[in-house]
């Protein structure tokens, strides 16, 4: 099962199994106590952007994002 496929209740389940099985790894000697802290903290930074953005629009390439508004021009300046 893919994380972003799945509903919300899920990925915090998986999420939980992750975060264990780093921690059982760095207990056991397998991962360094830093290298799991790092995958961790990587893990949880992914799992809220997923819960924070928006659906994706299937279907849609670079077109479908808003144009930016481009920045005025400066004058240009005034010689004495």
């Amino acid at each position: 099962m893919t994380v972003a496929g799945a509903s919300a209740s899920d990925r915090g389940v998986l999420a939980l199994e992750a975060v264990r099985a780093l921690d059982r790894a760095a207990a056991k000697g397998v991962l360094h106590p830093n290298n799991a802290a790092r995958r961790k903290a990587r893990l949880m930074r992914q799992a809220a952007k997923l819960a924070v953005a928006p659906p994706a629009a299937v279907g849609k390439g670079k077109k479908a994002a808003p144009a930016r508004a481009a920045a005025p021009a400066k004058a240009p300046a005034k010689k004495k």
